[in-house]
């Protein structure tokens, strides 16, 4: 009788939430956000990396400082493990699917424009219509919504400008304006509108970040309009949100390009003032996206479905007219 050969047990082990918990810490490079992500405590998070170093026999994770970096094996195992977590939820969702359930949690991403004035509305009707379904929603400027969109972090993003990436699908979504921004008390107060040469001219600007869709697109229309671009112009101040720049030109620190939607407030207030460029009609698209590399959730579509059906309820504010119109109801 032949004896049975013996079968060799690997010491290494893991289980599907250790590798989920370590790739967020990989692509966070963060123990505190990898927990915000994964819904655990901050400790917690750094004792199941320990316990998956110790299960491997060597360190996955370098920290360097307030960083944190995977060693040679660390990324080795990280590239290994996006497989199979891609796999654990293609099988959630097939299963989801399959039962017709519509429950569980949406991460969304938004640009500032679209992620603070736009998404809360729609969002409203979106939790109207399917009570089961939550979402969670990122805002950051339009570079970074879709670099967490790539990461996978986030299963789509709304952003001011379109991504040159091929692996991003990219659909319009709502239309917006932007337009000059000055105090109601400025010079150019009282009018409607100012000339490319009067852009350039400016005591002030107040710009976004890097990465911003709003300040791309108003280097984009500069240049399409004969101009030198954004980085012609007298800056004051570079702020990281709308909200910011419009406390600067309100304090006199600039002029600045900022969506009409983000001015609404102030327009009816009349702390600001909203100005068209002569000949530049500065308007552009907000647009959905996703990565057309991952099988998005039912939960995911039925969001991106009811974004694009709905789009059409958000139209640009401004019309052909002034786009300032309380100023027509001033004495």
């Amino acid at each position: 009788m032949k004896r049975a050969l013996p079968t060799h047990s690997s010491s290494i082990d893991f289980d599907l939430r250790q590798l989920e918990v370590f790739c967020r810490v990989v692509e966070l490079g963060s123990f505190s956000k990898a927990a915000k992500e994964v819904y655990l405590a901050q400790a917690s998070v750094s004792e199941r990396v320990a316990n998956l170093e110790r299960m491997v026999g060597t360190r996955l994770l370098d920290r360097l400082g307030r960083q944190v970096v995977p060693t040679r094996a660390g990324e080795r195992l990280y590239q290994r493990a996006l497989p199979l977590l891609s796999m654990k939820r293609s099988i959630c969702m097939d299963m989801e699917g399959f039962l017709g359930m519509q429950r569980g949690e949406v991460h969304a991403g938004g640009s500032t424009i679209p992620g603070e004035y736009l998404l809360p509305e729609v969002l409203g009707r979106f939790c109207k219509t399917y009570p089961g379904i939550s979402v969670r929603v990122e805002i950051g400027d339009t570079g970074r919504i879709a670099e967490r969109v790539l990461e996978g972090a986030l299963e789509l993003g709304v952003v001011g400008t379109r991504v040159q990436d091929s692996r991003l699908v990219q659909q319009n979504l709502w239309e917006d304006e932007l337009v000059l921004a000055v105090p109601s008390n400025h010079p150019w107060g009282n009018r409607r509108e100012v000339s490319l040469k009067d852009i350039y001219e400016a005591e002030a600007w107040i710009l976004r970040e890097d990465g911003s869709g709003t300040q791309k697109s108003l280097d984009d229309f500069l240049r399409e309009a004969g101009g030198k671009g954004i980085d012609s112009l007298r800056v004051a101040a570079r702020l990281g949100s709308s909200t910011a720049v419009k406390e600067g030109v309100k304090a006199g620190l600039g002029v600045a390009i900022l969506s009409y939607r983000a001015m609404e407030t102030e327009l009816t207030n009349g702390d600001l003032t909203a100005l068209r460029v002569t000949d530049i009609p500065m308007k552009r698209c907000f647009h959905l996206i996703h990565d057309r590399r991952r099988t998005a959730s039912p939960l995911c579509h039925a969001m991106m479905e009811f974004l694009l059906t709905t789009a059409d309820c958000l139209q640009a504010p401004a019309g052909e007219g002034d786009p300032s119109p309380q100023k027509e109801t001033s004495p």
